[in-house]
């Protein structure tokens, strides 16, 4: 078994090394898929200010993330039980956001994604896509540089995760506990391709309102978001309601609509309080007071 993990580490490393010469800041993971370096300040008493690596050793996640191969070597050589690597999104020179695809919530992340393309007239370009284990996809895209994408879990639609600025992409090559992430055939060569403006302006976070907002009554459209909670069945009632508190919120209707939602997470089988909590996760996701 020790064998097998040093050469998981050794392949790790490498490919770690080859995505770092295109430009792609990395860190090493272990076979869970978390940072294999634990932080020096785990031990610290509610700290201040959180260090992101100020104090100059390892073990602050993606903060450690190098294109400097001596700097990655170092990384790997106090990290030996490292199997894989993180990619961190939002960094210069690509700006990379990570589409997480995911096969789990029994939704189909796909056709979610081709309805919103539809929707909203964008076309994913050609660009590299990374197999996972559970049978999922990334799609790598490239951001502006003057625009934060932030992490999201069902924001932008059931099944469908974002990773952005603070965040990483588990790198093909990387063996974890549940199988091995490759690059899909045909997308290796590519370049990240640059994000479709229309969904880049989806999976921007909505200005702040100058001035307090009226809150108009739900209508139609707050009803429809009503119905998709409904339909929602067990393993997808949180990232539904989520997802309905989202666009509640961004639509202006987020105050009017929850006690309808409240009472549609209630009947698909959530807890009132798993239902306020998931609501009031999205009001601050969307930048409102809960």
């Amino acid at each position: 078994m020790a064998t097998t993990d040093r050469q998981a580490t050794t392949l790790a490393l490498a490919h770690a090394l080859s995505a770092a010469e295109r430009g792609l800041a990395v860190i090493p993971l272990s076979r869970t898929k978390l940072p294999a370096l634990r932080s020096p300040h785990r031990d610290d008493d509610s700290p201040a200010t959180p260090c992101h690596g100020e104090c100059g050793a390892f073990g602050h996640g993606v903060y450690d993330a190098s294109t400097d191969p001596v700097r990655i070597r170092e990384l790997f050589a106090v990290a030996p039980w490292a199997t894989g690597y993180g990619i961190a999104c939002g960094l210069p020179p690509h700006h990379l956001i990570g589409v997480d695809l995911d096969t789990k919530s029994g939704t189909d992340s796909s056709a979610a994604l081709r309805e919103l393309a539809l929707r909203h007239l964008f076309t994913i370009p050609d660009t590299v896509v990374v197999l996972t284990p559970s049978g999922g996809r990334h799609l790598w895209l490239t951001g502006p540089p003057d625009a934060a994408v932030p992490n999201s879990a069902g924001r932008l639609a059931p099944g469908i995760d974002i990773r952005g600025a603070g965040g990483y992409l588990v790198g093909p090559g990387s063996r974890t506990d549940h199988g091995t992430y490759t690059t899909a055939p045909g997308t290796a060569h590519l370049a990240p391709a640059a994000c479709p403006p229309a969904l880049l302006r989806l999976l921007l976070p909505p200005p702040r309102p100058t001035h307090p907002a009226t809150h108009p009554s739900a209508g139609d459209q707050g009803q429809g978001l009503v119905q998709f909670v409904l339909a929602a069945h067990e393993g997808q009632r949180n990232t539904r309601l989520f997802w309905a508190a989202c666009r509640a919120y961004e639509n202006g209707i987020g105050p009017a609509l929850v006690a309808p939602l409240v009472d549609a997470a209630l009947n698909a089988g959530l807890t009132e309080r798993e239902a306020r909590a998931t609501i009031a996760s999205a009001a601050r996701m969307t930048g409102h007071r809960p």
